[in-house]
């Protein structure tokens, strides 16, 4: 696969990520899709079972999503600023301390966020609860899994 082509893969991934972080927008498929896309052009048995695992890890994850509570948004104060700020520590996270960093960083992005809203500590820590009791779970077992399948595909792009 060529550079071109590969960097439009990457930002396909990277789209499906963020779209995770974004109400509506097929974050997961978008990964899926990116992958599938890559795979059917490498052909080979890396690409093959890397698509076949994050396909297994995928679906599971929409059921374990869907077997979570239900979301109870309204009154939250759910903002485009603190999907950013979650987003952002997420993937810093995910960064700096591989795969498990990601969940730290998403609280650690909402908290930052409520912090500079709210003022104190306190509030913003009840702010960070009742977010994370009423969607963080979610998104954050959807943004992890998108994390963990575009890691290793980086890994897998470098390693061929």
């Amino acid at each position: 696969m060529d550079l071109p082509q590969l960097l439009l893969v990457g930002l396909v991934l990277l789209l499906g990520v963020v779209g995770v972080l974004i109400p509506g927008v097929p974050g997961t498929w978008l990964v899926w899709a990116g992958l599938l896309w890559w795979a059917l052009h490498v052909r080979s048995t890396l690409a093959w079972s890397l698509l076949v695992a994050a396909t297994a890890l995928l679906l599971v994850v929409q059921v374990v999503k869907w077997l979570l509570p239900p979301r109870h948004v309204r009154g939250l104060g759910i903002t485009t600023r603190m999907v950013v700020f979650a987003g952002a520590g997420a993937l810093l996270g995910f960064v700096l301390v591989p795969v498990v960093g990601a969940v730290p960083g998403f609280v650690g992005g909402i908290y930052l966020c409520e912090r500079l809203r709210l003022g104190t500590r306190g509030e913003a820590w009840a702010s960070v609860r009742a977010v994370m009791r009423a969607v963080g779970t979610s998104v954050l077992v959807e943004l992890l899994a998108c994390l963990m399948v575009v890691g290793a595909w980086v890994g897998a792009v470098v390693a061929e």
